[in-house]
């Protein structure tokens, strides 16, 4: 701070050289944290207060101070001066410049160590819920896209080869499925880490009587954590809310995948929106997928952004180290890159149409009736490790012929199985067998009807 020492310089026999400021600071990325860092202030000036280490007079004006600052910072007429290191320096260094003496006793029985541990885990549930909020959205789009489609068929596959024929909305309801598990994530991480370090210190606590458990009540912590030596240095928290986004970008990554693929003309299963699509600078007949293209790569950023949290703390030993200062740079890109990316996937799902007709064309090709006419033959007391069998050799056969299943005389079944009767052809077809599924949460017409009710109601309650 020009003209001024820092809280910590009087130790050092030499001013900090430039390039050292330039280095440590933090103020550039961690001035996001400011309402965080204030709130978590005003709470433990609040208790100094109750515990009469500070005075009524001299937390009210502690109190105005911050708030008059947090206004300051959000019409943009604060000055961050990066010599200040952080947000925590820089608004104390503000506060004493505006209210003197009492700005000065605000970090009795604090550290910027608990400090930060605070204002991170403050930050987190907030962020958590804004990403839970993005979810939802996404969610609902999907729901009425299936709605749309309880009916329709598809190929469902694997190995990216077809495999049996599912409803469209049985497609669809599977990253329901996906994305209620990332919200159910984010919400065990957030309640993990509502637990306050304030109070902790640097390490060892405070020889002051303070009460921990009066800033963590203010704060809306649902309790304190028990060792000081741990919550400094606990950023367990970070790493887990970076995997919760990881396998968002997991998870948006495969419908992007997807997507890339049915918009293709190989496929031409989906139209996406002109809006959502580019074209091509040389080629001008091409419609890009370049959105999803990009959700997918941005899978990456996330990636790194855990395997960077998880390389800063298994190399540190116990207790608080500088290291931890590089945890919000990762904290903060998992999260800007998993929130925009649910954002836009929402939009890009709302407004992508499959193309029924064109999908419906080309069912009957890959045999996807051919588990199906296994269990017909299941259901014939034929085992099934023999029935499976008997339809492969079927499927050589009517690929040898050029034929589908469907096609195939009494006379040719009867040959490879004699139990089969003229009902078979009830089983087979594409769509026949969508609407024989009987299981729980199979991927026919009757069992989406209904899952696309139970989805409404759940997320409309959201």
């Amino acid at each position: 701070m020009p003209g001024k020492q820092r809280s910590w310089e009087k130790r050092l026999a030499a001013k900090p050289d430039e390039l050292t400021v330039d280095y440590v600071e933090s103020l550039s990325y961690d001035r996001r944290l400011y309402k965080y860092d204030i709130v978590g202030s005003i709470a433990h000036a609040g208790m100094l207060a109750e515990q009469k280490l500070i005075t009524t007079s001299e937390f009210k004006a502690i109190k105005r101070g911050l708030i008059e600052i947090s206004e300051e910072i959000e019409a943009g007429r604060f000055k961050f001066d990066k010599a200040c290191e952080d947000i925590h320096m820089a608004i104390e260094a503000a506060l004493i410049k505006k209210i003197g003496q009492p700005g000065e006793k605000l970090h009795t029985a604090r550290s910027r160590n608990d400090q930060v541990a605070t204002d991170i885990r403050l930050w987190l549930r907030d962020e958590i819920e804004t990403q839970q909020a993005r979810i939802v959205p996404l969610q609902k789009a999907l729901v009425q896209l299936a709605g749309k489609h309880t009916k329709d068929l598809m190929p469902a596959y694997t190995h990216l080869q077809r495999a049996q024929p599912i409803v469209i909305g049985a497609y669809l309801l599977s990253f329901v499925e996906q994305l209620e598990r990332d919200f159910v994530r984010l919400g065990n991480c957030r309640q993990l880490l509502n637990v306050s370090p304030l109070g902790s210190g640097a390490i060892a606590g405070s020889t002051l009587g303070i009460d921990r458990s009066s800033t963590a009540r203010q704060l809306g912590f649902a309790d304190i954590c028990h060792s000081s030596v741990d919550a400094i240095s606990d950023r367990d928290f970070c790493a887990e809310f970076i995997f919760a986004c990881a396998l968002i970008g997991v998870h948006l990554s495969r419908l992007a995948e997807d997507w890339i693929l049915f918009s293709s003309n190989e496929f031409d299963f989906i139209r996406i929106d002109d809006a959502f699509c580019t074209s091509s600078s040389m080629m001008p007949q091409k419609r890009n997928p370049d959105v999803l293209e990009l959700m997918r790569g941005k899978t990456g950023t996330i990636y790194g952004a855990l395997i960077a949290m998880l390389t800063i703390l298994k190399g540190q030993p116990s207790g608080y180290n500088r290291d931890l200062q590089e945890d919000k740079i990762h904290l903060f890109a998992a999260a800007d890159t998993v929130g925009a990316s649910l954002d836009i996937a929402k939009a890009i799902v709302a407004h992508t149409k499959f193309k029924t007709k064109e999908i419906a064309s080309g069912l009957e090709t890959g045999f996807l009736d051919a588990t199906a006419l296994a269990e017909y033959l299941v259901g014939k007391g034929i085992p099934f490790r023999q029935a499976h069998g008997i339809v492969g050799a079927l499927v050589t056969l009517c690929e040898k012929n050029g034929q589908r299943l469907s096609e195939l005389s009494l006379e040719a079944f009867r040959e490879c199985c004699a139990a089969i009767d003229d009902d078979v052809y009830e089983h087979l077809g594409a769509a026949n067998v969508a609407k024989r599924y009987l299981s729980a949460g199979a991927g026919g017409p009757r069992q989406i009807h209904e899952r696309v009710s139970y989805w409404k109601q759940h997320l409309g309650t959201r």
